[in-house]
């Protein structure tokens, strides 16, 4: 989309993927682009890389329309790709994505969730379903969940401004991910560039 982040993103989930128990169980994935710099202007906080505040409320990280986009270019993907001969790839008619409990933002609700899904099946003429499996958890419940499957939490990211494969550990992200580390009652192994604000 064109966001700051997006290249330490690719970084770590190849980092990610490329450790157990995910080394040689995932199919390569594919890397579709929708650069959205013509709708949100240079000085925007997330072209710039210049998150808000470490103690800034989820609002003010809105993406206008993030999902909607994500939803469009995966879905068109899909029915692009799809096959139902045996020797081909499998069908693929299912959309994974990760909001928590207490996502505030619109297009992070069941409902558009499943509008989105009857929309682009109807567009597309390909069966799409949208699923958000996450939506009732909270961050340490995934991180609960992730030790329980043997995560590397170590290599997974959620940072605005990443660096090097490390946390800033000043956005209002990585002050989620510190407390919901606390919250789990489980040691941070995050690397943080500058340590989080107490």
């Amino acid at each position: 989309m064109g966001f700051a982040w997006e290249r330490e993103e690719r970084a770590a989930i190849a980092r990610l993927l490329a450790a157990p128990p995910f080394a040689g169980a995932i199919d390569p994935l594919v890397d579709l682009r929708f650069d959205m710099r013509d709708v949100f202007p240079p000085s925007h906080w997330a072209v710039r890389g210049e998150a808000p505040a470490f103690d800034t409320p989820d609002e003010d990280v809105y993406l206008h329309g993030r999902n909607l986009a994500l939803l469009s270019k995966a879905a068109i993907y899909m029915a692009r790709h799809a096959t139902s001969d045996a020797a081909g790839p499998p069908d693929v008619t299912r959309i994974l994505l990760g909001p928590l409990a207490g996502n505030p933002f619109p297009d992070a609700t069941l409902e558009f969730f499943d509008t989105m899904a009857r929309a682009l099946s109807l567009g597309l003429a390909t069966p799409i379903a949208i699923e958000a499996p996450y939506r009732s958890l909270h961050k340490h419940d995934v991180i609960r969940r992730g030790i329980e499957l043997g995560v590397p939490l170590e290599l997974t990211l959620s940072c605005m401004q990443p660096e090097g494969g490390m946390h800033c550990g000043r956005c209002s992200k990585c002050r989620e991910r510190r407390d919901a580390f606390r919250e789990a009652g489980v040691e941070d192994p995050t690397q943080y560039r500058r340590a989080p604000i107490r």
